[in-house]
């Protein structure tokens, strides 16, 4: 049986600054998402329902000349700004991409090959119990991982776990939303308007061209990503996309490097004048990328804000003994809580296995099975991007009552397990697997 190579000095490298805060931040972003989904379902099933679905279908519309874009708020919310939360998911894989986890090859393995089993076996499992249309439509609502959910719970159930069990999470959920993304594109997109299209292709080249050029001042970006999310939201293909394109083309460099800053040290602290101010601001910001500046601000407003909306608008499933039951023998809500639950934690631990088993990765420094196992479980936490994949993925809503309450339960569901490997007493020694 071969043995495992030592684990490389890379391997041991601490999260840097801008990981700790994405980590501190998403972990809050977990605790304020809970808190939303109990407001909305408690809201949906109070003397107050009413309002709960007024509030959410009442409409809002842009208009300009002959163009009218009109949806209801739910929708604004559903295409419009968890748009600005893929954007964030597209900052951070690029930057995981050029800076991160994800730039080591060997260090990347294990979270990338977790995430693809965690990912098709859950589906498989779905699709074995919900082999007919209309609900075989659903078989990606057990794909996804929620960031913001799975890292704040295990910051309440395990404060004192390893860091690198946090990062083995994190890279794992950041690899899911790339495979999410792309079920979203092209399996639940509608039909697809060419010219429009060509628009959104076309302002991407744009984007590229001026960037190219040097003409890509953030005003200007943030302007084309509103004309991207409209090209692609009129096109067919969801409007979230649009915020990960965005993601993936913001610039990692700096304006100025910092050479250049230090030989204009003086500049930086003139601010004795207006117009010294106003170099010393502009100088501040040319010497930090786009990207960073762009994570930096939007960040904390997509996992404290934008998010618990999400579930604030989406949660609200009203649960009678009746749908309760119904939804209890459903095989959709079964596919969907044994495809997160049971389909994400064989899925990731077995596919992590295999990485180690085959010398293709190695357990992070400090990092158990029983550790690794854990964290697989709280994968099953699928939430955010699950609810969004429900909504897309059927037009009846009773059907997306019973994913929802799908999702709901395997969320609660997946914290046990997490809960029980992570508070295990002693501390096992590392295994070699077979």
């Amino acid at each position: 049986m071969p043995r495992r190579r030592p684990v490389p000095p890379s391997s041991t490298v601490p999260p840097t600054r801008a990981l700790r805060e994405f980590l501190a931040t998403e972990t809050a972003g977990g605790l304020f998402l809970v808190v939303a989904a109990v407001v909305a379902l408690v809201w949906a099933n109070s003397p107050w329902q009413e309002s709960y679905g007024r509030l959410w279908e009442t409409q809002l519309g842009v208009r300009l000349g002959r163009w009218q874009l009109e949806l209801d708020l739910r929708h604004w919310v559903n295409d419009g700004l968890m748009a600005v939360f893929f954007l964030v998911v597209g900052l951070e894989v690029k930057r995981e991409l050029l800076l991160g986890e994800l730039r080591d090859r060997r260090r990347a393995a294990l979270p990338v090959v977790a995430a693809i089993g965690g990912m098709i076996v859950p589906a498989v499992l779905y699709l074995a119990l919900n082999p007919s249309r209309p609900e075989a439509e659903g078989w990606g609502i057990p794909m996804a991982t929620d960031i913001a959910f799975a890292l704040g719970v295990l910051a309440l159930i395990a404060p004192s776990i390893p860091p690198a069990v946090r990062l083995f999470l994190l890279t794992l959920a950041i690899v899911d939303d790339i495979g999410a993304i792309t079920v979203i594109a092209v399996f639940y997109s509608t039909s697809l308007d060419p010219l429009w299209l060509v628009a959104a292709g076309g302002i991407v080249a744009g984007i590229v061209l001026l960037r190219r050029v040097g003409l890509a001042p953030t005003p200007l970006f943030v302007a084309l990503g509103v004309c991207l999310w409209l090209a692609v939201y009129e096109s067919g293909v969801h409007a979230t996309i649009a915020g990960v394109v965005m993601g993936l083309l913001a610039p990692a460099e700096p304006e100025l490097t910092r050479e250049i800053v230090r030989s204009r040290a003086d500049e930086l602290v003139d601010v004795f004048s207006p117009e010294a101010a106003r170099q010393t601001s502009r100088m501040a910001h040319q010497s930090v990328s786009q990207l960073e500046w762009l994570e930096h601000q939007l960040h904390g407003w997509s996992s404290l804000g934008i998010v618990p909306l999400f579930a604030l608008a989406n949660a609200g499933v009203e649960v009678t003994a009746d749908s309760a039951r119904d939804a209890l023998g459903s095989s959709l809500t079964l596919g969907v809580v044994i495809g997160l639950v049971l389909g994400k934690t064989v899925g990731i631990t077995v596919a992590s296995w295999l990485a180690v088993r085959l010398g293709w990765a190695d357990l992070p420094t400090g990092v158990t099975w029983r550790h690794l196992i854990g964290a697989a479980t709280l994968g099953g936490i699928g939430f955010t991007v699950s609810l969004l994949i429900a909504a897309l993925a059927f037009e009846d809503p009773v059907l997306v009552d019973r994913a929802k309450i799908g999702v709901l339960m395997a969320s609660v569901l997946a914290v046990v397990p997490a809960f029980v490997l992570l508070h295990a007493r002693g501390r096992p020694d590392r295994v070699e697997p077979g």
